[in-house]
């Protein structure tokens, strides 16, 4: 088994402000960490929620891929982060069993983790996260 939990469920927000507030209000939930990913042109909030996350995420600018999801979908689910032991090789198996590779390479992610997207085509609709994190002993950091 390849998948060793769920990392992250990610939804995307227009205002991550009020999502912040909301998820505070309702489930008396805090931001565990909190980091702007300028390559990704998103602002993060992380909800702890055990083990994994609610990652509430807002563009910063108007062509980031949460951008570009909002505009045709709407807030709401985003993707489905699963955590890996090697990105690399999640990956890999995941291009030979038919997958479609939005990263061809893994990559740098939130919280100093390695990264890749799996297309939601070939994935039955669902946009896939393959995290691995590199050091979880050490605080998350950016």
């Amino acid at each position: 088994m390849i998948l060793t939990e769920i990392d992250h469920i990610a939804i995307a927000v227009r205002d991550l402000e009020a999502a912040i507030a909301y998820y505070a209000d309702a489930f008396g939930a805090e931001v565990h960490h909190r980091e702007t990913v300028e390559s990704d042109g998103v602002e993060e909030a992380l909800v702890k929620v055990a083990d994994s996350y609610i990652q509430l995420t807002a563009a910063t600018r108007s062509d980031s891929p949460i951008a570009k999801s909002i505009e045709k979908r709407g807030e709401g689910l985003h993707h489905v982060g699963y955590r890996v032991d090697n990105c690399a090789e999640a990956l890999a198996a995941m291009i030979a069993a038919g997958a479609t590779p939005i990263d061809y390479t893994p990559r740098p992610g939130s919280r100093g983790t390695t990264v890749a997207f799996i297309h939601p085509k070939g994935s039955f609709g669902t946009l896939i996260e393959l995290v691995q994190e590199n050091d979880r002993n050490s605080p998350p950091h950016g």
